[in-house]
């Protein structure tokens, strides 16, 4: 006991001893709680959009996190307490934001984010400080590049491109590709250079290579410029609301070529924006669905309890938000401490690590191993129909 509490009980009891001698009553004995020992709750930020224009699948991530953090609120003995706050789908609002959860509420590492252009900014600053970062859904290669405190549970981008560009050309027999890019995002355009490389060579032709601007709703021109190049696929790195758009635009124009694009088009309102303009439209994805077959037992377990509590079907993004923190909390057990440095070993020396994705193992660049999927858009439902070994 601290030597304050224990004087001032001394003084409590020597003025109870006197009332009593006087013939008082004696008032209640005060409750005196042992003050938090400093370090006892393991504080854990999480930046995500929740805002803006990714912000469905940043809740995505978030209501998965919270789900792990209910199925384990403890590590090492003590409580995990979660700081969230909005990066509003914005690079600055993401770096301001890491620095919030680093500088005023003193997290112990950082889990975050979606959207790769995000979470390069918002790592640059996790990087400054030497706090260790876990990355949700961010593909971009950048994003841990020549970092030593940044990790990822997901595939990156050239993996996903040459998975993307395999599958069309070897299981969709597609021999001329084109391509429909969002110059603004980052994303987009290392998704579209790593499909281009593989596809070419693969051994086909890129005939269309147009751009626009996040936030676009007009794609007629460049829709009809590329269907006088008559594709046999076209391939639109874009989120989902773009993405739907685009489809919608496309079947008013007529088009009868096949539509693809990559993870990020892996979204429950996908359907709801674009509606039957997405039936057949074909994605890659992270390996874990909903309607696959033969899962887990870690995606099972992690299906049915998120079905207990929503009429919502999780999605790949809960998934990997579920994930981050799991992997986490592994690294922390492994490191007998929250210490940065400690920390950061661990999640290095994560291998095999068994989650709703499958096994996960971080190689030397800081990056999650793991296959490919793919989904396509059957009856107005998604439907997991293929994991794919890229060929490089």
């Amino acid at each position: 006991m601290k030597k304050g509490l224990l004087l001032g009980l001394i003084v409590v009891i020597a003025v109870i001893g006197f009332m009593m001698m006087r013939g008082e009553k004696a008032p209640e004995a005060p409750v005196v709680e042992e003050p938090v020992a400093e370090g006892e709750v393991i504080r854990i930020g999480v930046y995500l959009p929740l805002t803006g224009q990714m912000a469905m699948g940043g809740q995505l991530e978030l209501d998965g996190i919270k789900m792990a953090q209910v199925e384990m609120p403890e590590v090492l003995g003590r409580k995990v307490e979660l700081f969230v706050v909005d990066n509003k789908s914005d690079k600055v609002e993401s770096a301001n934001a890491v620095k919030r959860l680093i500088e005023k509420e003193q997290v112990v590492a950082v889990i975050g984010t979606y959207g790769s252009s995000l979470a390069m900014a918002g790592g640059e600053v996790a990087e400054s400080a030497g706090i260790p970062m876990v990355g949700t859904s961010c593909t971009n290669p950048l994003v841990t590049q020549g970092k030593k405190y940044i990790f990822r549970v997901c595939f990156i981008d050239p993996l996903q491109g040459a998975g993307a560009a395999t599958y069309a050309n070897k299981v969709l027999g597609a021999k001329k590709a084109a391509l429909l890019i969002d110059v603004a995002n980052d994303y987009s355009v290392g998704l579209a250079g790593f499909f281009e490389k593989s596809f070419l060579k693969l051994g086909g032709e890129i005939v269309s290579k147009l751009n626009y601007n996040s936030g676009d709703q007009d794609f007629t021109a460049q829709l009809t410029e590329i269907i006088s190049k008559s594709p046999d696929i076209l391939f639109v790195p874009s989120y989902f609301a773009e993405g739907a758009i685009i489809m919608k635009q496309a079947q008013e124009l007529g088009v009868t070529f096949q539509i693809m694009g990559g993870d990020a088009m892996d979204n429950p309102q996908i359907v709801e924006i674009g509606g039957d303009a997405v039936e057949g439209f074909v994605h890659t994805t992270f390996p874990y669905d909903p309607s696959m077959k033969d899962m887990n037992p870690v995606a099972q377990k992690f299906t049915d309890n998120w079905k207990k509590n929503r009429t919502d079907d999780p999605n790949v993004n809960a998934a990997l938000g579920y994930e981050s923190y799991m992997i986490l909390l592994d690294a922390i057990t492994r490191a007998g401490n929250t210490d940065p440095e400690a920390v950061t070993a661990a999640l290095a020396a994560t291998k095999d690590f068994a989650g709703v994705t499958g096994l996960t193992t971080i190689n030397a660049s800081h990056d999650a191993e793991k296959p490919i999927g793919i989904v396509e858009i059957k009856e107005g439902k998604k439907l997991y129909i293929a994991t794919i070994a890229p060929e490089l």
